[in-house]
């Protein structure tokens, strides 16, 4: 396929000059349609017998220059060129003062039609009329901090009246109000507060609201002044607003504000608080987010508790979608947070209102002449590859780019705008877009298709001439009858299918012959070469042109190219035989090359992985032997381990070993082997990846038996005098309670009192007689 890309050469000389290079790039192409939609500049030759025998139809794509210079007739090179077709143009007014709408831009419609890449640029025009309709949405915060501003509004909607007049005859104005949704944490839910959420000492209090759509638009200035008159102060618990709910209600619901279709749509927005956006809702509970659409009940906005807040850009799209300008008119401490938010909202201005808000008058005058002056063209979504770029016609208009800006621009002057569009790929349908001043309802409506088919006028002969008669003329390429292939339809493929046989010429199901043949019957005829030679191979996929260079020399001239590889003279090497075969700096004092553990190219060792130049001899991430070859030397020294069975074979890699007294200086390996003794050994690599010699110490530092019969005797001993321990322990405790039940009993002994008194019941045992004839003589 060809692809057309466009070059800007830049010449310096005295000045710079730039000149653009139309240029087709060559890949792989089958028809016109292919050549077309590769670039801008691409063209096709549909002149009959334009190629050569061998040579591929994608040489008729290239570009106009280079297919005249090769005999292609003007008349026979397609190349669709971009259209453009104004179906509406109506001259632009001069005020607004007619019958029907006044038009403020020039051209209303236009069909585009473009070539992919290739940009088309047209004028576009603009001009102010003078008296063009005004409608101005009047929104308050009527939270309870702003409770000065409600009563110096109401005294000023005579000469808010006055100053819409001073723009235009045909000025109305509408009102509305906001505070915050009546959800805690926004606003406290008691049902008393809900209904006066003002301080105590406030008389006039309206109960807690969203939204509510005052008064639609009229030119009535004692109705305006009515219902201005009749608004009370509201109040909520935090200091953001719910001012974005407001701007989206005022902004969707058209029919209720009463928006006109032709006329500059302002709303001023005055308040003294933040705004709430996007996830605050959260914190209430309100997870469903706002849908951008219109909810209005008796002139309140229903969802204010149900939905989210809106985010910024939703408030911008809606605002740009519907030509709506707001100008924000806030208190000094805000003017930062407002002009932040500004800068995300196209044609928006920020005014500082004084204390009481009495300036407003002159600071919407001042926002809407800077507003008006300004005229910023730009687009709606574009479709997909599709760019549009603008160019101001106006003293200081800038640079190109994404939009088009003009500034102090007065009433009746006209402005011009270069538009660019440009398709970078193919379209499959007819597409459009709007392009236009932003705030101004007037736009431009650009219909685009692109132009990606050939139309070549071709003979309409079935059976043609110059396809062997087997075949129609398609764009000067054959288009063969079915059972026939080829350039000219020459190959008869009987039963098979002519994808069988175009899968025959691909290397692993990639491109045909590689790009550098005609795949004719199945088998790849390859394509001559710029330098004579042509390419070969099954597939065409060797070439001799192309081996590597060393000093600029093919081949470095001493060797020759055979496909892409080269095969070098006897005394060279190299992947370029860009070296003489030798080994001199690669051997080692021993003699060995490369230590046995790399090979020698260009003079210079190449190691095998881990090993270092320039003699192979270290490998710092390799494993140390005194680990790997442990378990070899007690098998080798001691006959032990789990190498002993099979010692020989297994420790091949250890060629020679001696047992010594003592090893030579320096620090030996130290392995424990399977009796836990100590194995000190001396190992050195030699040449080769697994050689090793060995020396080592015939003596081993084995650990000392223990006692058994001091073992078993203190264990006896140990156990027997925990045993008496425990008892003892046992014993002890047993004595000390009895000795404290024993203290306990004789306390209550001694607090025991006895009674002297006798018993009636008791009766004495003994009876004692009294003998009356005893004298006691």
């Amino acid at each position: 396929m060809y692809k057309c890309v466009s070059l800007l050469l830049l010449l310096m000389g005295r000045g710079v000059i730039s000149q653009e290079v139309e240029v087709c790039s060559k890949t792989v192409i089958n028809s016109c349609s292919d050549c077309i939609r590769s670039g801008a500049y691409c063209t096709w030759c549909k002149q009959l017998n334009f190629t050569k025998p061998g040579e591929q139809e994608a040489a008729r794509c290239d570009t106009r220059a280079q297919l005249e210079e090769r005999g292609c007739m003007g008349n026979d090179i397609i190349s669709p060129m971009n259209t453009l077709t104004v179906t509406k143009n109506t001259a632009l007014s001069t005020n607004a003062f007619v019958k029907d709408e006044p038009i403020q831009l020039r051209p209303q419609e236009v069909n585009l039609k473009l070539r992919p890449g290739l940009p088309r640029t047209f004028k576009l025009d603009f001009r102010r009329v003078e008296g063009y309709p005004v409608d101005l949405y009047y929104l308050m915060d009527l939270s309870y901090s702003m409770e000065d501003d409600l009563r110096s509004i109401k005294t000023l909607g005579n000469e808010l009246f006055k100053a819409l007049q001073g723009i235009t005859k045909q000025g109305r104005i509408g009102f509305g109000s906001f505070v915050d949704k009546t959800v805690l944490p926004f606003t406290n839910t008691n049902p008393e507060k809900l209904k006066k959420p003002c301080e105590e000492k406030e008389l006039f209090c309206q109960p807690a609201f969203g939204y509510r759509h005052v008064l639609s638009m009229t030119e009535n200035k004692a109705d305006f002044n009515r219902e201005v008159d009749k608004q009370r102060i509201s109040g909520n618990l935090d200091s953001p607003e719910g001012t974005l709910d407001a701007i989206m209600q005022a902004a969707v619901c058209g029919d209720r504000i009463g928006w006109r279709n032709s006329s500059t749509r302002l709303i001023v927005l005055t308040t003294d608080d933040g705004f709430h956006m996007a996830g605050d809702g959260k914190l209430a509970g309100i997870l469903e987010p706002n849908d951008e659409r219109c909810y209005m009940d008796k002139q309140l906005y229903t969802k204010s508790n149900d939905m989210d807040y809106p985010s910024v850009g939703q408030v911008a799209s809606q605002l740009e979608k519907n030509n709506i300008q707001p100008i924000f008119a806030v208190t000094k401490n805000m003017e930062n947070v407002y002009r932040e938010l500004s800068r995300m909202i196209p044609k928006s201005e920020v005014g500082v209102l004084s204390e009481d808000s009495r300036n407003v008058v002159e600071l919407i005058q001042a926002a809407y002449n800077r507003l008006s002056s300004k005229v910023t063209v730009t687009h709606d979504a574009l479709p997909d590859n599709v760019r549009v770029t603008y160019t101001p016609l106006c003293p200081g208009g800038g640079p190109a780019g994404d939009k088009g800006v003009c500034d102090n621009v007065k009433v009746g002057e006209l402005v011009s705008f270069n538009v660019t569009v440009t398709a970078d790929e193919c379209i499959d349908r007819e597409r459009s877009f709007l392009i236009g001043p932003l705030g101004i309802k007037d736009k431009l409506k650009v219909s685009l298709s692109t132009r990606c088919e050939c139309e070549c006028d071709d003979p309409k002969e079935e059976n043609h001439k110059d396809c062997d008669g087997k075949g129609k003329v398609n764009c000067g390429m054959c288009s063969c009858n079915a059972g026939f292939v080829g350039q000219k339809c020459e190959c008869a493929i009987g039963e098979k299918d002519e994808s069988s046989l175009r899968a025959a010429c691909r290397k692993d199901n990639g491109t045909e012959c590689e790009g550098r043949g005609d795949c004719v019957c199945g088998i790849c005829q390859c394509y001559a070469q710029q330098g004579g030679s042509t390419y070969y191979g099954t597939h065409c996929e060797c070439e001799n042109e192309s081996c590597e260079k060393f000093q600029n020399k093919l081949c470095g001239g001493n060797g020759k190219c055979r496909c892409k590889i080269c095969e070098c003279n006897p005394e060279y090497e190299g992947t370029a035989c860009q070296c003489k075969k030798s080994d001199e700096q690669c051997r080692t004092p021993s003699g060995s090359v490369c230590s046995g553990r790399g090979t020698c190219q260009c003079n210079q060792c190449k190691c095998t992985e881990g090993y270092q130049r320039p003699y192979c001899l270290t490998c710092p991430a390799c494993q140390t032997p005194c680990i790997t070859k442990g378990k070899c030397i007690e098998c080798l020294g001691f006959q032990t381990g789990p190498f002993s069975k099979n010692c020989s074979q297994t420790c091949k890699s250890i060629n020679t070993f001696e047992m010594v007294e003592t090893l030579p200086p320096g620090k030996p390996c130290d392995v424990r082997d399977t009796e836990n003794c100590r194995v000190f050994f001396i190992i050195k690599q030699l040449d080769g990846e697994d050689n090793y010699s060995a020396q080592i110490l015939k003596t081993r530092e084995c650990p000392e038996l223990p006692n058994i019969y001091a073992i078993i005797g203190g264990s006896i001993a140990g156990v027997a005098l925990i045993g008496l321990l425990i008892l003892l322990i046992i014993k002890a405790i047993l004595y000390m309670r009895d000795v404290k039940e024993f203290r306990r009993f004789e306390n209550e002994q001694k607090k025991g009192k006895w009674s002297p008194g006798d018993n009636p019941l008791f009766m004495n045992a003994t009876t004692t007689v009294a003998n009356p004839t005893f004298t006691g003589e």
